[in-house]
């Protein structure tokens, strides 16, 4: 790793250093930087068959949409800066309008509003054919400086080789046989209906410290929420989410994940739950999540 440099950069050089100096994760997942401005980005990202949460729908992982939105974020915010200091996500918190609409592509417009000396204050809406019909909208808060390293200027150490494609092992008999994203994951239920997402170079987010993107534990903790509140409840039809507030403790390091959930409270038709993700001690978490579901108790009945 290189020492950072303070040399700032113009704006268009920032704009193409971002572009080109992608987390691991968003290089793979096709994630584009299609528009800059000062505080402001705009980004796309691709429909592709190993997004999708259900096969039965074929509607996009929440997850998919968190990282997308987490990954924008931070470019607003890298966009706002100078290039000469690392960002982490402190908070994030989603909003979901509607589904996406399978094969098409999503789109984010992320703006960093405010900056303080270590706090800079972000909002963006996800949406495919209009910016005023949203499929997510978020808000989030990133720490500036929050680290010696700084992905625009450093450079990662080469230990992973060829990064492998964002695919979906077949697993007819799994827990998550329609799910192809949480395949793609690697997410497996363990003991004590803990779920386990396995080290890889796939889901790395800044790749100098290591540390696993924001966005993919995330994911973690909801895909946690809805196989935990759907196996105690004993719904029929998966849980639809409503909101999830992301807290982010500690960098996620280059080591297995672990998530576990706990309903907060049920009602008849929404249910709020709180989950936590953690590494090598539970009593450490590295995040932790609080949310919402709608309860759908028919398959494919869609409650507004």
């Amino acid at each position: 790793m290189t020492e950072p440099s303070n040399t700032t950069l113009s704006f268009d050089d920032l704009a193409r250093t971002i572009q080109a100096r992608r987390s691991l994760y968003g290089t793979l997942s096709g994630l584009r930087l299609d528009r800059a401005a000062p505080g402001e980005a705009w980004a796309s990202l691709p429909y592709r068959p190993v997004f999708v949460g259900d096969t039965e729908t074929g509607v996009l992982h929440g997850g998919v949409v968190t990282a997308m939105l987490d990954e924008s974020c931070g470019m607003a915010v890298q966009l706002a800066l100078d290039g000469t200091r690392a960002i982490a996500t402190l908070d994030l918190r989603i909003d979901y309008q509607k589904p996406a609409t399978p094969g098409l592509e999503i789109r984010a417009h992320s703006i960093c509003y405010r900056v303080t000396r270590l706090i800079a204050f972000v909002r963006a809406t996800a949406y495919q054919e209009s910016e005023d019909d949203p499929v997510a909208t978020a808000t989030a808060c990133f720490m500036v400086n929050a680290n010696r390293t700084n992905m625009l200027r450093d450079k990662a150490i080469a230990a992973y080789g060829a990064l492998p494609e964002l695919d979906a092992p077949d697993d007819p008999a799994g827990v998550f046989a329609s799910s192809p994203f949480a395949r793609c994951l690697g997410i497996r239920v363990g003991h004590d209906d803990t779920l386990m997402m396995p080290f890889s170079p796939r889901i790395i987010g800044n790749p100098i410290l290591p540390a696993i993107h924001g966005g993919i534990t995330g994911a973690l903790l909801e895909t946690t929420a809805i196989v935990g509140v759907t196996r105690e409840l004993g719904v029929d039809a998966r849980p639809k989410p409503i909101g999830l507030t992301i807290n982010y403790l500690r960098s996620g390091r280059a080591l297995d994940s672990y998530a576990r959930v706990s309903i907060v409270k049920q009602g008849r038709r929404v249910v709020a739950f709180e989950a936590q993700a953690w590494q090598d001690d539970p009593a450490k978490p590295i995040a932790s999540a609080f949310g919402h579901f709608m309860l759908r108790q028919t398959p494919g009945l869609d409650e507004e």
